[in-house]
């Protein structure tokens, strides 16, 4: 199977006062048709700056962008700014993080969703507001006649959330970026949510690309996850692998701040020691060793990206060959 998407050594660095920021540095992964690919991390690992470049969000005169998003058949990150709004909305669209401040909240739902129909397509506004009312009935909105009429902030957040998504979907992409659709949500929204980018998944067969940092929301959806550190890949695995089998120590400190309902209650959450490092500056060696309580001499190398034998698509950054953790479990 061809990939729909196709990220090969993608590096963003920002110039600022102090230098440049690496923001995302040698990122790769494919994204399959009716696949979802999860790119988990902490904040600031580059999960968002990479989700944008996809999108050609991030160019600006103090951006210096290499690698390669291949997308039927074209570099994304070299076409010019007309052909790349061409695509927007068209053949991959975004979910943005903060549907408030996504949505413009002087302009009534209906119209900003009509708007974006019109930009790619010759149809009337009635004809356009028309297919925001079916919009928002798909994404699971009540009374979508009169809700078409409403603003931003008569709207909910989960609500809200649903709208941006009716607005992605409004011209049937191909692939679906959506950058932490569930922040700052309920757990039962978030579960709404997690179950409409299901089903337009597997019933529409739409390709997403979930950034998220709640590996609960992982669990429920993907197919295949990328783990983020300090701007690099550290693993890449299906999603049984990575949570049966996890690799990096990364992921292992990732998993384990998770609380089991099947022991007994902590006293405190297990958490990561330590601060990522600074991406003005980053370490030349294996980015994690300050924080890894297994980093040992080959550390101050970086290590490649690679499976080990025997683990066809588990792909990890470390130069352990085995699982200290395995005389524990």
């Amino acid at each position: 199977m061809s990939p729909i998407l196709s990220v090969t050594d993608l590096r963003v660095g920002f110039a600022t006062d102090d230098g440049v920021v690496r923001a995302v540095d040698r990122v790769s992964f494919d994204l399959n048709p009716g696949e979802v690919v999860a790119i988990v991390g902490e904040s600031g690992c580059g999960k968002s700056v990479t989700a944008q470049t996809l999108m050609g969000l991030t160019r600006s005169p103090n951006t210096t962008i290499s690698g390669s998003v291949i997308f039927g058949g074209r570099d994304l990150t070299q076409l010019p700014d007309n052909e790349l709004r061409s695509l927007r909305g068209e053949h991959i669209a975004m979910i943005f993080q903060d549907p408030m401040t996504s949505l413009n909240p002087v302009y009534r739902v209906g119209d900003q969703i009509a708007e974006m129909i019109r930009a790619h397509r010759q149809v009337s506004k009635k004809d356009a507001v028309a297919r925001a009312v079916e919009l928002l009935r798909s994404v699971g909105i009540p009374n979508p006649e009169r809700r078409v009429r409403d603003y931003p902030h008569e709207f909910s957040g989960g609500m809200r959330q649903r709208v941006m998504i009716a607005m992605a979907l409004a011209l049937e992409p191909e692939v679906l970026i959506a950058d932490e659709p569930t922040t700052a949500l309920d757990v039962t929204i978030q579960a709404q949510i997690l179950g409409l980018l299901r089903t337009l998944n597997r019933e529409k067969n739409v390709s997403v690309v979930l950034i998220t940092h709640d590996l609960g929301v992982v669990a429920e959806i993907a197919d295949k996850v990328v783990v983020m550190y300090a701007g690099q890949v550290v693993e890449e695995a299906p999603l049984e692998a990575l949570f049966y089998q996890p690799r990096h120590p990364y992921t292992w400190g990732l998993l384990g701040s998770i609380p089991r309902p099947d022991e007994a209650r902590p006293d405190r959450l297990t958490q990561i020691p330590g601060q990522p490092p600074s991406l003005l500056d980053p370490p030349t060696g294996c980015r994690f060793a300050a924080r890894c309580e297994y980093a040992f001499d080959d550390c101050t190398r970086l290590p490649p990206l690679r499976a080990r034998p025997g683990d066809a698509g588990h792909l990890v950054r470390c130069w352990l060959t085995t699982d200290p953790r395995a005389a524990n479990r």
